[in-house]
């Protein structure tokens, strides 16, 4: 059969069309539920929400964007040596759908809350880093459809995302609950699901079938024992805390998590750099690799802060009528994907362009760094310009806070993947890109803990001086980058 005969789905592998339906839904559900997530927590009982005072509602958003991407290093894990990518898939998701279910049932009260978020994180972590890998099993070596591929699948992923927001909240309105919009979520997991059974043994064939490096059984015995380590060091550490704080609360738990999110990545960073497989050279890249790392910690504690700070601000501080509209908060979820969607083929337009003329790597970091600090500096002016942190504002403000995040998000996060792949020792090549992503995971740690002093007091001296930090840290990269170049060992 002709490869030209098998261009079934924009010309690419059929299978693409199963794994992009099942990424678009799962961001939908991911998305529509992340919308209503803070302002459910927050709201009174009489209100239909959980009466959680505003500094712990967002501490909580961020530790549940903190596990999300922690769980990726355990999806990645099952797959290459339990499950297979594609069983894995499959129960990933089968979980995310009962949190959603979870979610949705009106009578349960915080404990169906963190019920629901222990299996979506779960979920998602088998289920998110294991799509990808499947997209790109579906090309063989040297398919040249392969990047484009990609960039079809990339879009089914902020598509979800876009879309989620405004109709997850306007059911939510409609039916006068959190509940019915939470219900929405589980209804798109739900039709992941059904359309991958139906479609993927077809058209996925071998693609993720297997798993790479099955785990023997002269293993178990050992993995026994580390699994009953790790929970025996989580929960040792949360003894220790709650001697230290004197009760075991929820603050305790955000404390917790928040030492997890350091510590998770700097055993990474100390296994790999005193390993013997790690050889001199990788040694320096790993090296270079640590500030950039680190100003990616910086720039997701920004970006991330979209979904709870910046929240806020929509729900408390902004005028929802304009144009004859009324808008719900919720919907300035919607901002980030589509300005992803629009600014992702004009960058890699750029890229391509400029060749060998492009920034160095650690620039483009000091640039994108740059920018998410001028997105929080741009926030201090409705207070400052209005004289008062009470008077609502235009939306248009949080528009252009979220495009110059954005804007600067194009400098870091496809940058980063591919210096990730670059700078990363040959031997923990996987390991290393499962701690780009822990970035993340740091970055929102420390918003647990950052997002707490966000209130109306606060608002001018919170930004400016997150935002004012940021660019610092970014002015001196830029300074440094050409001696972090050295470091880098010929990597661009």
């Amino acid at each position: 059969m002709s490869t030209k005969k098998e261009k079934t789905f924009f010309g690419h592998p059929r299978g693409l069309a199963t794994l992009f339906n099942t990424e678009f839904w799962e961001r939908f559900s991911y998305y529509g539920m992340r919308a209503l997530l803070l302002y459910y927590m927050y709201s009174s009982v009489a209100e239909g929400g959980l009466g959680f005072s505003k500094s712990t509602a967002t501490a909580i958003m961020s530790i549940y964007g903190a596990l999300v991407f922690m769980s990726g290093v355990i999806g990645g894990w099952f797959a290459d040596r339990v499950l297979g990518a594609r069983q894995t898939i499959f129960y990933g998701g089968v979980l995310i759908m009962v949190g959603h279910i979870v979610l949705a049932i009106p009578s349960g009260g915080a404990a169906a809350l963190f019920g629901s978020m222990f299996f979506i994180i779960l979920g998602t972590g088998l289920l998110k880093p294991n799509v990808s890998n499947v997209v790109g099993d579906l090309y063989p070596a040297g398919d040249n459809r392969r990047d484009a591929g990609f960039s079809i699948f990339y879009m089914g992923i902020n598509l979800g995302a876009f879309i989620a927001p405004p109709i997850v909240s306007a059911v939510s309105d409609n039916a006068g609950s959190y509940h019915a919009g939470f219900g929405v979520a589980a209804v798109g997991m739900a039709i992941a699901l059904v359309v991958y059974v139906l479609t993927g043994k077809r058209y996925l064939k071998d693609a993720g079938k297997k798993a790479p490096n099955p785990l023997q059984r002269s293993e178990a015995k050992s993995l026994t024992f580390k699994i009953i380590g790790i929970v025996l060091g989580i929960g040792l550490l949360i003894a220790v805390l709650r001697l230290i704080t004197g009760s075991l609360t929820i603050d305790t738990i955000i404390l917790a998590v928040t030492v997890m999110g350091v510590g998770v990545p700097l055993v990474y960073f100390i296994m790999m750099m005193t390993s013997k497989k790690t050889e001199a050279d990788e040694k320096s890249r790993l090296t270079a690799y640590i500030p950039l790392f680190l100003i990616a910690v910086l720039f997701w504690m920004i970006e991330e802060q979209g979904s709870s700070t910046l929240a806020l601000f929509a729900a408390e501080r902004t005028d929802l009528s304009i144009w004859g509209m009324n808008l719900n908060p919720a919907n300035f979820q919607s901002l980030n994907p589509v300005f992803v969607i629009t600014l992702s083929p004009i960058f890699a337009w750029i890229w391509t362009k400029l060749g060998d003329r492009q920034p160095s790597t650690p620039r483009k970091f000091a640039l994108g760094l740059f920018f998410a600090g001028l997105s929080f500096v741009v926030m201090m002016l409705p207070g400052i310009l209005h004289g008062n942190t009470t008077t609502l504002v235009s939306p248009l403000w949080l528009v252009l806070s979220f495009f110059i995040c954005i804007f600067g998000e194009m400098f870091i996060s496809p940058v980063g993947l591919s210096a990730t792949t670059k700078l990363a020792p040959k031997a923990f090549a996987s390991q290393t890109m499962s701690l780009w992503f822990l970035s993340d995971a740091m970055g929102q740690s420390f918003n647990a803990q950052l997002t707490q002093y966000f209130n109306a007091d606060t608002e001018i001296a919170y930004f400016g001086i997150t935002g004012f930090v940021a660019i610092a840290f970014a002015i001196a990269l830029f300074i440094i980058a050409p001696f972090l170049k050295k470091y880098m060992k010929g990597v661009h």
